[in-house]
């Protein structure tokens, strides 16, 4: 005796005739949209997150990179040593290029 899985987004039972079967749980079509803007998802533009389905411009705002250009903003980055990833020399913004030959540089 098998029990009928129910749609993840509305909690009603979700006959197989009338489910798609995504991210292991059964969708009711009407249901299987984007969890943030409600959009219709089909199976190639959607992204799963914690068993919720997005449309994939939502799941990338939501959960996609940060970083310049990404909303965190250039100074975030410009300040990071790298300290977490065993980075113990202090890092400069300055470039480091070899002398010139036939030049001093200043002090």
């Amino acid at each position: 005796n098998q029990e009928t899985p129910h749609c993840p987004r509305c909690g009603h039972a979700a006959f197989h005739a009338e489910s798609i079967p995504v991210a292991g749980k059964m969708w009711h079509k009407i249901c299987f949209r984007c969890g943030l803007c409600k959009k219709s998802l089909e199976i190639t533009t959607l992204a799963e997150h914690d068993g919720d389905v997005y449309c994939k411009q939502c799941y990338t705002r939501k959960y996609g990179i940060r970083g310049v250009g990404f909303g965190m903003g250039a100074g975030a980055l410009g300040m990071d040593t790298g300290e977490r990833f065993g980075n113990s020399q202090s890092l400069s913004n300055k470039p480091n290029y070899p002398p010139i030959p036939g030049i001093t540089p200043p002090n």
